[in-house]
Order: C-alpha cells, then sequence, then structure tokens
C-alpha cells in the first residue's frame, strides 16, 4: 500500500494538469544506485506494461512495476514547502539507511548497488 498526502496529490494534479496530456499516470518505482544503494523514480507515464501493477490512490492512478512494488510497501509521499520552494518527501518503512537527501536507500534484505561517486 502507497499512502500520498493531500498536499502531495494536489502537487501531483496540478502537474498532471499543466503537461495536458491525456492518459498520464503517476509511475513510481526502485533502481539500483544512489548513494545507499536504490533510488526512487517518480514521474508520468502513459504506457502500462505487463509486470506492472496499477492501483488507485487518493484519487490518482499509480503504476508500480513489480521488482519495486516489494521495496515500495507503506511508502509516504509527501509535499513540503519551504523557503527556497517545495519538494516531494518520500518515507519508506522498509529502508534501513537512507542517504542524507533521503533520494535513495538500502533494506534489511537488500544493498542494492550505490554508485561509486557518492
Amino acid at each position: 500500500m502507497i499512502t500520498i498526502s493531500e498536499s502531495a496529490t494536489d502537487k501531483i494534479k496540478e502537474m498532471l494538469e499543466e503537461e495536458g496530456t491525456p492518459g498520464l499516470f503517476l509511475r513510481i518505482g526502485v533502481k539500483e544506485g544512489g548513494c545507499t544503494g536504490f533510488s526512487y523514480g517518480m514521474g508520468f507515464d502513459d504506457e502500462e506494461h505487463e509486470n506492472d501493477k496499477a492501483m488507485e490512490v487518493a484519487d490518482l492512478k499509480v503504476v508500480v512495476d513489480d521488482d519495486s512494488l516489494k521495496y515500495l510497501n507503506g511508502l509516504i509521499i509527501d509535499w513540503k514547502e519551504s523557503a527556497m520552494g517545495g519538494g516531494f518527501t518520500i518515507e519508506n518503512p522498509n529502508a534501513t539507511a537512507t542517504c542524507g537527501c533521503g533520494s535513495s536507500f538500502r533494506t534489511a534484505a537488500a544493498a542494492g548497488k550505490p554508485d561509486s561517486d557518492c
């Protein structure tokens, strides 16, 4: 289960509207890399694949590939405003370690493959 806060939902809907392309949905995924081993990916897509799982979260269509799903159960996405603007934050209960910026992580069961330049 993935949770998207009201402020994040509002921001995502605003961004989808700005795109102006019908049929877009939010794709969330995980890939090896980043300073800690795995990196999050989040963006808009209009093409589903055979190994995707589609779900409705906070009135948004969200698609996650099967490989990423095991790392994202319980994920919470929020939107925070700051003096420098704003940005999405991710809270992942599966992460046992995260990098300073919060964009990469590892779990107790999988370390991923950290980038060598971090």
